[in-house]
């Protein structure tokens, strides 16, 4: 049921814009800074396969999302066993080449996850790219390898799903998994590690790092993790401040407008606040379940077996500190957090502005786009918030696409496009509720997320790239 706050709403609505610049293009996962706002002009609301399509590439499959060059467009696929890198010609989809990574090893992956999830990066000169059964891989605008750093292999219960992204002269890249999580620095120019910086208590984590430059200050790298978001400086990766109250599973990629960041996390159903179970104590878990050596065995728990993240190792014992992870999981919340950037060393206090908790996202990031902030969650629930005070301005289904969604949503030209698992498009009309302007349907899959630039949109499905434009 639609709850829109009528009054508040025309308050926003005759606010000024506070949309994202596009100086960039496309150039990474949601485009400027993470915001999945361009300000392009003349976008289509309508479209399809017979309907404003400037033309379409069949592609093999693979979760990457377009990162686009003024000519050309990056994605990365699994061609069959293979890993391969792409480049299509932006004005007619043609591949101009194609190359593949080495594949040394098969990581497990979650049904929802694929080998070709991260998005490349670009910066119009040469294109980034990450696989998690290889590592890092960069080339020129015409397919020659410029350079390749093996990572991993890597313990991600989910598999790897964090995107490279650049800053001045390196390539940043979020490496969160079960055990031994990290934050690696290398240079663009040869690949060579400048800076890793451990990330302890991240665990399982897919969130794709912003930039934020404080006023007068040098430009930091904001990540969200297990419980924290914290920012690092460039220069060193040092830790510069962070904010706790968290989900412990973090994948989305913050958005922000002004000095303000929003971000939500989805853990589990018990993860709402006042459903969290009362986990025992190691000591007494182990007094009542260690074997004769004082090991306690993941097995021999209280469905244990449902709970195997728990044994992030994956040795099959349960150790005082995986214990006191699980414990600290579940006593975390869902919810978007909205945080003042800045400052220095723990700012919790200070900087989280309000939480809201319901129908959270676990998957799609938050969209910020005229003053109204979305979140649609993988059930297929929307929700609008007022960015300044969290209060709800309406919450539904978007009636014609009652159906999951993994895609963020992204906006331009006055409009809303988000993105059904099953090929459903939905346009919506900022501030106006959630009534449909359109449901496009591409009758195929959909988990990448869209790219928006000159006016054209990007839509990638299991089995082809789309360019949607007007004629002319």
């Amino acid at each position: 049921m639609l709850r829109p706050a009528a009054a508040l709403l025309l308050l926003l609505l005759a606010a000024p814009a506070a949309d994202a610049p596009d100086p960039e293009g496309w150039s990474r996962f949601r485009g400027p800074n993470g915001s999945g706002i361009s300000t392009s002009s003349r976008v289509p609301a309508e479209f399809g396969p017979e309907k404003n399509l400037v033309w379409k590439t069949p592609l093999p499959f693979g979760h990457s999302s377009p990162a686009l060059t003024r000519d050309r467009i990056f994605l990365t696929a699994a061609r069959a066993e293979r890993l391969v890198t792409i480049c299509l010609e932006r004005r007619t989809g043609k591949v101009l080449w194609e190359r593949e990574a080495p594949r040394a090893r098969t990581e497990k992956l979650d049904s929802r996850n694929g080998p070709a999830a991260p998005t490349p990066a670009t910066d119009g000169a040469n294109v980034y790219v990450f696989f998690a059964d290889f590592g890092l891989i960069s080339y020129d605008m015409d397919g020659r390898e410029r350079w390749r750093l093996p990572l991993g292999p890597f313990n991600n219960l989910y598999g790897m799903g964090a995107s490279p992204v650049l800053v001045r002269d390196l390539v940043v890249l979020p490496c969160d998994q079960n055990t031994g999580s990290f934050l690696i620095a290398v240079n663009q120019d040869d690949g060579r590690v400048r800076w890793r910086t451990a990330r302890p208590e991240a665990h399982s984590g897919h969130s794709t790092p912003i930039l934020y430059t404080p006023p007068g200050g040098a430009t930091q790298i904001i990540l969200p993790g297990s419980f924290l978001l914290t920012a690092y400086a460039i220069e060193n990766g040092d830790k510069i401040w962070w904010v706790r109250g968290l989900s412990f599973e973090l994948k989305s990629t913050p958005v922000v407008s002004g000095d303000t960041l929003f971000i939500n996390g989805f853990g589990s159903a018990e993860n709402q606040p006042g459903a969290q179970p009362t986990i025992a104590p190691f000591e007494e878990i182990r007094k009542q379940y260690a074997d004769a050596h004082g090991k306690v065995a993941l097995a021999d728990l209280p469905n244990g077996k449902a709970r195997f993240w728990i044994d992030l190792d994956g040795d099959g014992v349960v150790s005082a500190s995986e214990w006191d992870y699980y414990r600290a999981a579940m006593a975390s919340e869902n919810g978007m957090l909205a945080i003042r950037l800045g400052g220095r060393g723990d700012v919790t206090d200070t900087n989280v502005r309000w939480k809201y908790h319901k129908a959270v996202p676990q998957l799609p990031s938050p969209l910020l786009y005229r003053n109204v902030l979305y979140m649609v969650n993988d059930g297929g629930i929307v929700t609008t918030l007022h960015p300044e005070t969290g209060a709800e301005l309406g919450q539904g289904r978007l009636k014609g696409a009652i159906d999951h969604y993994y895609a963020s949503p992204v906006a331009a030209d006055g409009k809303i496009f988000m993105l059904s698992e099953t090929g459903k498009v939905v346009v919506l009309e900022p501030g106006s509720g959630l009534e449909p302007v359109v449901v496009n349907n591409l009758d195929d899959d959909i988990y990448a997320t869209p790219a928006i630039s000159d006016g054209k949109l990007y839509v990638r499905t299991r089995g082809a790239l789309y360019c949607f434009g007007f004629p002319g």
